[in-house]
């Protein structure tokens, strides 16, 4: 881990969405210094699958060495943000550095994505992020070293990254436009800077994203902690940057980042936005085997080809138990050289699966080449690898497409 220096001892931290997460993971190490940290977000009560409240983190904060003010705030309402820029400059006597890490995330196509989603990531992620700045800059131009760090991605055009979830995109970017911005309104004045995790980081939201076996291909929040820490210690002029974790910690002199890993040695997933990570990765994790590949029985493949044999297995290890955790129906929709429709009902019965399309309306329809599909179900291709390099696209509920990573480590194991 990167050590502390005492850069930040004294300074004063407002940090949006701090009780959980990459979040709280900043203040912490910030609280380490002996910092003020402000968290600024919405949880007051600790809910199943989001543990921890604006309260718990700051307790941790304190621990740790800081200064704690625990405020709730939806960074969309501006008398809310208002009141907690006051609290904080009152508190404190005033704010040095802005973490803009609260964001809102749905992984849905343009059909799939209620207008009440997209106007929530437009809110938090975009409207929040500029609300949030705009409020707090005039007390930052007052500071000796003012910093603004949005955990946002480098502005990547490729339309890979807008095809399965614009929405999202548009919200996400709109926080790495006002770094953009910013950085020359206020050169000389704020460093303005944005910083991307190169991996997929464990947090609550990812586990229900990705489900709980997505956990070892990632690495823990430290990592960006770390690199936060990193570029807050520098001074106001360097500004503008579009950073990623790793890039930052190689150039303070870390060389070990399996110590960042859930699972060292294992596979890492990764982040959005990245364009030469995603297939590169799909092919390390095949080439390691992070998974046992899957063979077709001969008798299986010759009499009714690829597909049905994989078919064939699925339908071997499908039962009440599967369908009882899953409750999903998926359509495949596949291309290449073993074309067709496929189904598989996970939600009534002991389950089962056939060609064409299911009987009733699918919760979630694959589209990917059939090659790609046995890989997936060998369990050589994770679903999201696939999904995040373009080699699948899903139509439905995410959380419902990733569940089939569980049915298909069954599979490898045959």
């Amino acid at each position: 881990m990167l050590q502390n220096t005492g850069k930040l001892a004294g300074c004063t931290l407002f940090i949006t969405g701090a009780s959980r997460g990459i979040g709280k993971a900043i203040a912490l190490k910030a609280a380490r210094d002996g910092a003020n940290i402000v968290i600024a977000a919405k949880t007051t009560q600790a809910h199943p699958k989001l543990p921890g409240t604006i309260y718990t983190a700051a307790e941790e904060v304190e621990a740790a060495g800081g200064k704690a003010l625990a405020c709730v705030v939806d960074i969309r309402d501006e008398q809310q943000v208002e009141a907690a820029v006051q609290k904080a400059v009152e508190k404190f006597g005033g704010i040095d550095i802005l973490v803009n890490n609260a964001s809102a995330i749905s992984l849905t196509g343009t059909l799939d994505t209620p207008i009440k989603k997209v106007d929530l990531m437009l809110g938090v992620n975009l409207r929040g992020t500029y609300l949030t700045s705009k409020l707090v800059i005039p007390h930052l131009l007052k500071s000796r070293n003012p910093h603004i760090l949005n955990l946002a991605p480098p502005l990547n055009l490729n339309p890979v990254w807008f095809k399965n979830h614009t929405a999202y995109t548009m919200a996400k970017y709109g926080m790495s436009m006002c770094v953009l911005g910013m950085a020359e309104e206020f050169r000389g004045q704020i460093a303005i800077n944005a910083l991307w995790p190169k991996t997929a980081i464990q947090t609550a939201a990812m586990d229900m994203l990705g489900g709980e076996d997505v956990g070892k291909q990632c690495r823990t929040s430290d990592i960006m902690a770390d690199a936060a820490y990193a570029v807050l210690s520098r001074q106001k002029d360097y500004t503008g940057h579009f950073l990623v974790d790793e890039d930052v910690l190689r150039e303070q002199g870390v060389v070990d980042f399996d110590q960042y890993a859930v699972q060292p040695g294992h596979p890492l997933l990764p982040d959005f936005f990245l364009d030469a990570a995603p297939e590169s990765l799909v092919e390390q994790m095949e080439q390691h085997g992070a998974t046992a590949a899957f063979k077709a029985p001969a008798s299986s493949s010759s009499s009714g080809g690829p597909i049905e044999a994989t078919f064939n297995v699925i339908r071997g290890v499908i039962n009440e138990d599967v369908v009882k955790l899953t409750q999903a129906i998926y359509q495949f929709d596949l291309s290449g050289q073993n074309e067709g429709v496929w189904f598989l009902d996970l939600k009534s019965g002991a389950g089962r699966a056939g060609q064409g399309a299911p009987p009733v309306k699918a919760d979630v329809v694959m589209t990917m080449d059939s090659g790609d599909f046995r890989k997936m179900f060998a369990g050589k291709l994770k679903p999201t690898l696939a999904f995040m390099s373009g080699k699948l696209q899903i139509k439905g509920d995410m959380v419902l497409a990733l569940k089939l990573e569980k049915l298909m480590g069954r599979m490898s194991k045959l």
